[in-house]
């Protein structure tokens, strides 16, 4: 069940819910939220430090997928009328990337909660553009 009433879309709310600042920021929109996913969008700008030749780079996929944890964290975080926490990527595997998205698309980052204890996540990750997936993780997070 969807626990968000409306899309979050303006990047400036969202900038709130995750502990990274500009210009190291590869989530602007909120779409969906529930106790074990979440799903975020992300417009990728030439001047993004991720972007060359104007394409995103493996590194950048990666750190949507993990802020889209972040992002996760931070609403709960939200919810509680806390601050969003730090954390950190503690491992990554089978991660594939089938293509790397062009500047002017939009990512739309899928995670889904596999496991949460003890601020350790474990989560499946897949990120579509243009109605096909381009890249997929497992992936887990640590909070600071």
């Amino acid at each position: 069940m969807n626990l968000l009433k409306h899309a979050i879309t303006d990047g400036k709310v969202v900038n709130d819910l995750i502990p990274q600042k500009a210009p190291f920021v590869m989530v602007d929109k909120l779409f969906y939220f529930s106790e074990n996913k979440v799903v975020s969008g992300f417009t990728i700008s030439e001047d993004n430090i991720f972007t060359f030749q104007s394409l995103f780079t493996a590194s950048g996929l990666i750190e949507n997928m993990a802020q889209t944890v972040a992002l996760f964290t931070g609403y709960q975080y939200f919810l509680k009328n806390e601050p969003a926490p730090t954390g950190y990527i503690g491992a990554i595997k089978k991660v594939e990337i089938q293509e790397f998205p062009k500047v002017g698309d939009q990512l739309k980052t899928s995670v889904t909660i596999l496991h949460e204890i003890m601020g350790v996540t474990l989560v499946n990750s897949q990120v579509e553009c243009n109605g096909n997936v381009i890249a997929t993780s497992e992936m887990k997070t640590v909070l600071a």
